[in-house]
């Protein structure tokens, strides 16, 4: 069978359906030049491939080696058909690739004057340089020129003087190094050869620094195949043939590449041969969601953030309950929450306890559900007791605090099980948010409602 990324090009919706089905597949993975397989498919014009990447997570603003997003693709070819697609899922139209050139850029050059339309009456910029000088217009023929002046000039009717000045739509050339708009996190595809290495060998790790200790394991940064990746070294006592067996069991079902919200296990290396048994995972820049909401980084998460990372953990918990069977022994909190260089939340596997660690002692208390603290893990509706922990992430996201932060866990799980000690939600949060707080943590588990159930809701907050 050939790569995806020939299927991608080609057209071939059946085999990309059965590659994506397999989730050890990274659908956000690059070739050799950084293309992503939604690269490919906008560059051809494969619509219903197109369609099919979205709907299973591929990252819209993806940048190749070049920087090019799938937009610029879709617009150099003039595939308009695509290009409103991404642009309906939330495509940045004014991302510049190494040469400084938007898509309008492109458009304009190629003279694809309906798709030069479609972008500049969903924002883009007309008159911005490149790192040569040039605006879409000067690239555009003199009909397109004139074409877009008209558009920029009815856009500018339609909009207050404050809206009109913020989006810059005046026709003075803008210099390249004075763009103003707000620019996003470059977003580039991971190396999908790391994606077929389960077993490794612990010699090729260089741990570069150690980055926290706690229970379960020390957690390193480290290097490997030239890539930065998370090394965690698993604290266990008394290592013995029965658990590396297991480990070489559970271990691979950790490996799930196949959703963006998701962040896999790359590899794992039982001891012997290492030290201690590791796993290894892509390095997140920003940590945590416990780091970015308590521990002092630069990032400002304001409610349309917090939104989002909502919408992120609701996305990847929903795709994880529609394994069968379900991961087990996952509980989710903001400290198995990783935040992506392009600030996307992404549940973490390698946070996922083995059968051998710790069995019955609990960690996280205070995000785990009453019922959870209660009775034993297959005596509990594990997909209800997630969303009374999504629940208390939720509460945590538009608060900004760390929740019972003045008890200690035995008193946090003593006071929820048995002694009703719910989060208080602080007045001036959000009605709609409230409302979805309140419905996930329903005290009776059945009907709390399911992720996929809430999704929806999430976006349309995202949009509001």
């Amino acid at each position: 069978m050939d790569d995806i990324f020939t299927q991608c090009r080609e057209g071939n919706a059946v085999a990309v359906r059965l590659w994506l089905d397999n989730t050890e597949n990274d659908l956000n993975q690059g070739d050799d030049h950084g293309f992503s397989p939604l690269h490919w498919a906008c560059r051809e014009g494969r619509a219903n491939v197109v369609d099919m990447l979205i709907m299973r997570g591929a990252r819209i603003n993806v940048m190749n080696r070049g920087d090019d997003t799938p937009l610029h693709l879709a617009s150099s070819h003039g595939h308009r058909d695509i290009v409103s697609k991404l642009i309906q899922c939330k495509a940045d139209t004014n991302t510049t690739n190494e040469h400084g050139n938007t898509p309008l850029h492109y458009a304009c050059f190629w003279g694809h004057d309906l798709v030069a339309e479609d972008l500049v009456t969903n924002g883009a910029q007309v008159s911005v340089c490149n790192k040569y000088g040039e605006t879409p217009m000067d690239k555009g023929k003199p009909h397109l020129r004139e074409l877009l002046k008209g558009i920029s000039y009815q856009t500018l009717c339609l909009i207050t003087c404050e809206q009109a000045e913020k989006l810059g739509q005046n026709l003075n050339k803008v210099p390249f190094k004075d763009t103003f708009w707000k620019g996003t996190t470059r977003t580039r595809p991971r190396n999908g050869t790391l994606n077929k290495q389960a077993g490794i060998d612990h010699r090729q790790l260089a741990l570069t620094q150690k980055r926290n200790d706690n229970h379960s394991g020390e957690l390193w940064r480290g290097r490997w195949q030239g890539n930065e990746i998370a090394v965690k070294v698993l604290k266990v006592r008394d290592w013995t043939t029965r658990k590396s067996r297991d480990f070489n069991e559970e271990s691979p079902k950790l490996r799930i590449f196949s959703h963006p919200n998701v962040l896999p296990v790359l590899g794992a290396c039982p001891a012997p041969p290492a030290p201690h048994p590791i796993i290894i995972t892509h390095w997140m820049p920003y940590g945590s969601l416990f780091n970015v909401l308590h521990e002092g980084t630069n990032f400002v998460v304001d409610q349309m953030q917090a939104v989002k990372f909502a919408l992120d953990i609701a996305c990847g918990m929903a795709f994880l309950h529609t394994l069968e069977p379900m991961i087990p022994r996952h509980c989710i909190n903001s400290k198995s929450i990783m935040i992506d260089e392009d600030m996307t939340a992404r549940v973490s596997m390698a946070d996922v306890k083995f059968s051998f660690q710790c069995p019955g002692r609990l960690y996280s208390p205070a995000w785990m559900a009453p019922e959870a603290l209660q009775k034993k893990p297959e005596e509990i509706n594990r997909r209800s007791a997630d969303m009374w922990s999504f629940a208390v992430l939720l509460w945590e996201l538009v608060t900004r605090e760390v929740p019972f932060a003045d008890l200690s866990n035995m008193e946090i799980g003593m006071k929820v099980a048995l002694e009703g000690l719910r989060p208080t939600i602080p007045p001036g949060i959000s009605p709609h948010i409230c409302k979805l707080m309140k419905i996930c943590m329903n005290e009776d588990p059945a009907k709390r409602p399911k992720f996929d159930m809430i999704v929806p809701i999430l976006e349309k907050m995202q949009d509001k």
